[in-house]
């Protein structure tokens, strides 16, 4: 069987990489085709490495590189056509993939289309739901409160937990935590980098009277943003010798970090599930922001959050993320009785997440869909005759 594969940026290319292997562990002569990073490519060739063109953000970002886009689109439309796939699985990364879905079902109607981890519609918009529900074969969902609303639109849909309880309890270590080690996490992509850096680097100028103790820790997600990083730090007058900035695992550097900086995304997530005390930050182009701020239904933009419904960790978003209010947060996560109480709280907003096994459910529910049994909650959607 041929499944035709999709992911863009680097989290969807390690949970795309968890769910190739265990659909493999079962079916060892599945053929793999498409687009997603280094994890994914390197357990099938077939599997183009695009996760740096891929890595854009924000309404702004996305227009700028749209001609892109559409020639990726194009090209995935025409493969598609030809090979007639048996299936076609998206992971996350909603612009790009909600459009080759549409795309595939005209092509293609025989390849079954799943999704794994679901868009985000209970944040914007929760009509979109029907839509997909007309497009998809199968919803895969990673958080709890996202199965009713697909199902009520109806979508087939298995919630199968957050393949991140997987990955991290395989290499979590404990008890090596590191007195006053600050762990800065700006993002992946070159853009957040560029954003989020000059204040982290503002925080260590601003630091360093105040905690001549504290040291400050930055891992890199590829040669080129560790050299942009080391550039920038020369750049903005800094001391080398302040910041340690390592290419590697940044899952080390949460088991040794006593606090944190996380630009919001996955990696706020993988904190939590680290048990990592952190301030989630973020900043993005304006016109971006108050995109957002007409479109999002939601309280939080921090999962942690979103799970607990409450602030479990503080959101130091767009104007609210200075160099002064991230030390501050810091100040204030160092001391033991607050440190407890957070630890505490993102433990039990994790735990609703699941307890491990969401890829190898997820390759379950892929191959049962493949089969001969498998009937779609919605009759599939084909668009009108042009």
């Amino acid at each position: 069987m041929k499944f035709y594969v999709i992911a863009g940026e680097a989290s969807g290319d390690q949970q795309g990489a968890l769910l190739m292997r265990e659909l493999l562990r079962r079916q060892p002569d599945l053929e793999f085709v498409g687009l997603g990073g280094a994890r994914m490519h390197a357990l099938a060739p077939g599997v183009e490495d695009w996760a740096e063109q891929a890595a854009v953000i924000g309404v702004v970002e996305v227009l700028r590189h749209a001609g892109y886009f559409l020639r990726r689109l194009d090209e995935m439309e025409r493969r598609v056509a030809e090979d007639q796939p048996d299936a076609l699985i998206l992971i996350d990364y909603p612009g790009f993939n909600q459009r080759l879905a549409q795309r595939v079902r005209r092509v293609s109607p025989r390849t079954r289309i799943a999704y794994f981890i679901a868009p985000m519609v209970w944040a914007w918009h929760r009509s979109r739901a029907p839509k997909l529900a007309r497009l998809l074969d199968l919803m895969l969902c990673t958080f709890p409160f996202e199965k009713p609303i697909f199902e009520d639109a109806g979508l087939r849909t298995e919630f199968v937990g957050h393949p991140l309880v997987d990955d991290i309890l395989a290499q979590r270590r404990r008890d090596v935590r590191e007195p006053g080690l600050i762990g800065l996490f700006p993002g992946s992509r070159r853009r957040e980098i560029e954003r989020h850096f000059p204040v982290f680097l503002d925080v260590v100028r601003a630091a360093r009277a105040k905690h001549p103790s504290w040291r400050f820790e930055t891992s890199a997600s590829s040669p080129k943003m560790e050299e942009l990083m080391r550039r920038m730090t020369e750049a903005a007058g800094v001391d080398p010798g302040l910041i340690n900035v390592r290419r590697g695992s940044y899952h080390d550097l949460m088991d040794r970090a006593e606090a944190a900086l996380v630009a919001s995304g996955t990696a706020t997530l993988e904190a939590a599930l680290h048990e990592l005390p952190f301030a989630l930050v973020y900043k993005v182009a304006w016109g971006t922001y108050w995109l957002g701020r007409l479109i999002l239904t939601i309280r939080f933009i921090g999962m942690v959050n979103i799970l607990a419904d409450r602030p479990v960790v503080r959101e130091l978003i767009q104007q609210d993320f200075t160099a002064e209010a991230s030390l501050a947060e810091l100040e204030r996560l160092m001391q033991p009785e607050v440190r407890e109480r957070v630890l505490r709280e993102m433990r039990e907003s994790v735990s609703r997440l699941g307890y491990g096994g969401a890829a190898a459910k997820a390759a379950e529910a892929i191959l049962a869909m493949v089969g001969p049994d498998f009937r779609p909650m919605t009759p599939r959607w084909l668009p009108e005759p042009s």
